[in-house]
């Protein structure tokens, strides 16, 4: 009997798959399973051999995967270029959130971005779709009451309470326009730390300095923000005490950046603190500064190139396509060092 990489060498030759499929005996059998409604069983197994499933083990989702660009033909006309691109990139962080088990299975974490830099609307997941679940057509855009603007292709709402937290901070900080709200257990454990967030590693001082805020509620408008101090931080990091911690960016790649950063971080101080904060090294303003001035330069501080990359932009662009090639359609409009590169494999 043929073993599992005899198999694996017949569906690599290409010819013999060609044969296989222009085969009589092929369309019989394929026949016959679309017409049997009692053999689902073998309708999965052949589908799971035809189509892209390539859902890493990270995510509790396992199946042919939902594209994220679906915004074609009539729906596109609803939305602007810039919009549509934009909806496809928001989707893309909630499926990486998902890819890396960040999200922990949930449909709850909260993901936003500002629609532009000038108007009160913003795009976020529905309540009720999970992470692997998100895409372009699917998010909704609201205004900073958390009222819907545009439904989006689900029959979902958004939890208009919770938004007002984070349109707080949009209110307040105009040159933030995408929040992660980060609560895995390393980042909550961090955030209920008396002594805050650490400078123990290179992955902290990537993400910058952190401050930290008490959560409001206004019992007369029954709306949640944070205190008067985030109108004076420049930082992207916002600690809520007990409530995890806010990764902020300009975009939506420099507000990943600093989250992967920033889980990194706050796994090191979890270990780093058991010893005793007495027993620590923190590294100094300057060597802080140093690492701000090389992350601020783009493409990882080490770019060589005459191409300029934004904060998170490289990275990003590299996510992008191992989602693409995996077969996620993001939509993702990519540079031309990585056009030539990928035009190569």
């Amino acid at each position: 009997m043929p073993g599992e990489s005899d198999n694996q060498a017949t569906l690599n030759d290409r010819p013999s798959v060609t044969t296989l499929l222009n085969s009589p005996e092929f369309y019989t059998e394929l026949n016959n399973l679309l017409i049997s409604d009692g053999n689902k069983e073998s309708l999965e197994t052949l589908s799971n051999l035809l189509l892209p499933i390539t859902k890493l083990d990270a995510t509790v989702c396992k199946g042919p995967v939902l594209p994220v660009n679906d915004i074609r033909g009539i729906d596109s006309r609803s939305y602007s270029k810039n919009e549509r691109y934009l909806r496809c990139k928001l989707a893309s962080l909630y499926r990486v959130i998902d890819l890396y088990g960040w999200n922990y299975g949930t449909c709850y974490n909260h993901v936003s971005v500002r629609v532009n830099n000038s108007t009160d609307q913003f795009l976020t997941k529905p309540n009720g779709l999970a992470f692997h679940e998100v895409t372009g057509s699917s998010l909704v855009k609201v205004d900073s009451n958390g009222s819907k603007i545009d439904p989006g292709s689900t029959t979902f709402g958004v939890n208009a309470l919770s938004f007002s937290l984070y349109a707080s901070v949009y209110k307040h900080r105009p040159d933030i326009n995408c929040i992660i709200h980060v609560q895995t257990p390393a980042v909550a454990a961090v955030a209920a730390m008396k002594c805050g967030f650490l400078a123990l590693c290179q992955e902290a001082l990537i993400c910058g300095p952190a401050t930290s805020h008490e959560i409001q509620i206004d019992l007369d408008t029954n709306r949640l923000s944070v205190d008067e101090g985030v109108q004076k931080s420049t930082a992207k990091i916002l600690i809520l005490p007990n409530h995890g911690i806010l990764a902020c960016g300009a975009n939506i790649e420099e507000a990943w950046h600093i989250t992967f950063h920033l889980i990194l971080a706050c796994e090191s101080q979890l270990r780093a603190v058991a010893m005793g904060i007495d027993n620590l090294i923190i590294s100094s303003d300057q060597a802080a500064k140093q690492v701000t001035n090389t992350v601020a330069a783009g493409g990882g501080g080490v770019n060589t190139t005459d191409v300029k990359w934004a904060i998170g932009e490289l990275e990003w662009s590299t996510l992008m396509v191992v989602l693409d090639r995996a077969g996620y359609h993001t939509g993702y409009i990519y540079r031309e060092p990585l056009i030539r590169f990928i035009d190569k494999q």
